[in-house]
């Protein structure tokens, strides 16, 4: 059974998923790939242990505490490719960045091949089903830009202020049909 809860935060409102007692989901209110899983049926369940320990989690990140990943059982669903890059996101630590041709060149690296599409990671990047906790929004593109955050831009550069990231340096991605 899948279960599901709300969680007001400094965002707007966050929906969690839970199933077998680990984390499944942590989309932003308005997400793309909000609740991206083959799950026809969640059921509200307020007072579960792992959404009692997310709220707890959650709650320190917004006071700029910086929880560990590793309290949370998580289980993220995806492809094993997926897998590989949100282990990446996992890893970075608060208040730094990397950006998707990074992550690619260590993806190329632990697959042994020559290279990896940065637009893969985009997608992987994109498709992280338990946003904040595992850290999406630390991933930017070349030369600074502020590209691709399913929860939208103004999310991505709030979370990062969070932790304490200058973003003045930061550009913000062109719009289409701008110069």
């Amino acid at each position: 059974m899948y279960y599901s809860t709300n969680y007001a935060s400094p965002m707007g409102n966050i929906t969690l998923a839970s199933h077998q007692n680990k984390l499944v989901g942590v989309w932003i209110e308005g997400q793309k790939y909000f609740g991206d899983m083959a799950v026809k049926k969640w059921q509200e369940q307020a007072n579960l242990a792992i959404f009692n320990q997310t709220k707890h989690w959650l709650d320190d990140y917004f006071a700029g505490k910086n929880p560990a990943i590793n309290q949370l059982p998580l289980a993220p669903k995806g492809t094993p490719f997926r897998y590989l890059v949100w282990d990446i996101l996992c890893k970075i630590p608060y208040g730094q960045l990397i950006t998707y041709g990074d992550i690619a060149k260590q993806i190329a690296s632990a697959l042994n091949k020559q290279q990896m599409s940065s637009q893969a990671v985009g997608g992987a990047v994109g498709h992280n089903p338990i946003s904040i906790i595992i850290p999406c929004h630390r991933v930017i593109g070349t030369n600074g830009n502020l590209t691709g955050y399913a929860g939208g831009i103004d999310k991505k550069i709030k979370l990062l202020e969070i932790e304490g990231v200058d973003t003045s340096n930061l550009t913000l991605p062109r719009q289409p049909n701008t110069p």
